[in-house]
């Protein structure tokens, strides 16, 4: 006997041993199963699209000096949102758990100047890259 002979036969010697009702029986536990984590996967989905915050808000920064991110909002309770990023020349900086909603930004350079201005509606986990223009 080769090689080949020897994993094929006892590759095939388990199979051999379980009667066909114990073979029906693990095939059904293996559908079971799939079945269980396809339906898991949905719900972690669904749970996210529900969500009322998000994960997080990246920037990048590609400019030759340091810029700042400032956003401005307002949450669910009217409350004033603000937050402010500082990001190092190639660098990257997050925001994590963020309300969903519409959000005024500034990205500001080194020098004071407002390099960027406008509105953005959060409504998914988002990475900005700031470039020379």
């Amino acid at each position: 006997m080769n090689i080949k002979q020897i994993i094929l036969l006892f590759t095939l010697l388990p199979i051999t041993s379980f009667s066909q009702s114990d073979l029906e029986t693990v095939i059904k536990g293996g559908e079971l199963l799939l079945s269980g984590l396809s339906i898991f996967k949905v719900a972690n989905s669904d749970s996210k699209e529900n969500s009322k915050v998000i994960e997080s808000v990246c920037v990048k920064n590609k400019r030759a000096d340091k810029i700042t991110f400032r956003i401005v909002g307002k949450n669910e309770e009217g409350d004033d949102i603000k937050k402010e990023l500082v990001i190092p020349k190639d660098g990257k900086e997050c925001l994590f758990i963020l309300p969903k909603g519409i959000y005024t930004y500034e990205i500001v350079l080194a020098n004071k100047e407002i390099y960027k201005k406008g509105e953005y509606k959060f409504e998914d986990d988002v990475v900005f890259t700031v470039r020379d223009e």
